[in-house]
């Protein structure tokens, strides 16, 4: 009972520790609004439709992972002059390196993007390593997380947010796993969140009529997704407008 009561008490001192060391995991503000479901009435008029699936993003992953390296990410590192509680890039501090390294698998765990059950998951696989107080620790594990989706209609542009909800840790001693997953969530905020999914100049449409002597175009105006199993479909609702003599400009 003795050793029970240390080990609950050093997973709360842990938990006390780590936010007053390093603060609680620093969340921002995705722009936009979230996107919801399609309305159930069906699509307006000029609703065009984008798919996405499982197979796509396994590809794309693929393909960072082989062609460019595991993506780093580096992790902060307490500010001594201005308070325990705030965070500045981190440096280079001999073998330890302050990152975070996203891993094709780890854990028993593909890091990926998946579409299911009405919902977006990106599970992550991930390593690395922080110096905390002179002492350097090395972490490895993986990371349920679900991707939230908004559409900012000034920028045109649909972004993605990673919040996890889920956290598993390799041999990481239970004193130091509440360091270890706020460095992670750190880690994810600042350097992934927010994210491009579909940029302006990916959704814009411009298309001379040169038989009318001008231009159609469209701009994005609403946003709606829904998840269907193993695919994500976007429906796009456009604004199309006309504009005279732009049609033989360039």
């Amino acid at each position: 009972m003795r050793y029970f009561i240390l080990f609950v008490l050093g997973i709360v001192v842990g938990g006390v520790l780590a936010i007053f060391l390093l603060g609680t995991p620093r969340m921002r503000s995705v722009p936009g609004k979230t996107i919801g479901p399609p309305d159930p009435g069906g699509s307006p008029a000029g609703t065009a439709q984008i798919v996405l699936d499982d197979k796509f993003f396994d590809v794309l992953l693929g393909t960072v992972f082989n062609g460019l390296g595991p993506p780093q990410f580096k992790l902060s590192q307490m500010n001594q002059q201005e308070g325990l509680a705030t965070i500045t890039p981190a440096a280079f501090q001999g073998n330890c390196t302050n990152t975070l390294t996203l891993a094709a698998e780890g854990n028993n765990v593909k890091t990926g993007v998946r579409f299911a059950s009405g919902k977006i998951t990106a599970p992550l696989a991930f390593s690395g390593s922080y110096n905390l107080l002179g002492n350097c620790m090395q972490f490895k594990g993986s990371a349920n997380t679900a991707v939230q989706l908004t559409f900012d209609q000034a920028q045109q542009t649909v972004f993605g947010r990673l919040n996890i909800e889920e956290m598993n840790l390799e041999g990481v001693p239970a004193l130091a796993n509440n360091f270890v997953t706020v460095f992670v969530q750190n880690a994810i905020d600042q350097r992934i969140n927010q994210f491009p999914v579909l940029r302006a100049q990916q959704l814009a449409l411009s298309m001379p009529v040169e038989a009318s002597g001008g231009t159609l175009k469209a701009q994005v105006k609403d946003v709606r997704a829904e998840v269907v199993e193993g695919a994500l479909r976007l429906h796009i609702t456009y604004d199309f407008s006309a504009v005279k003599g732009e049609a033989n400009k360039g």
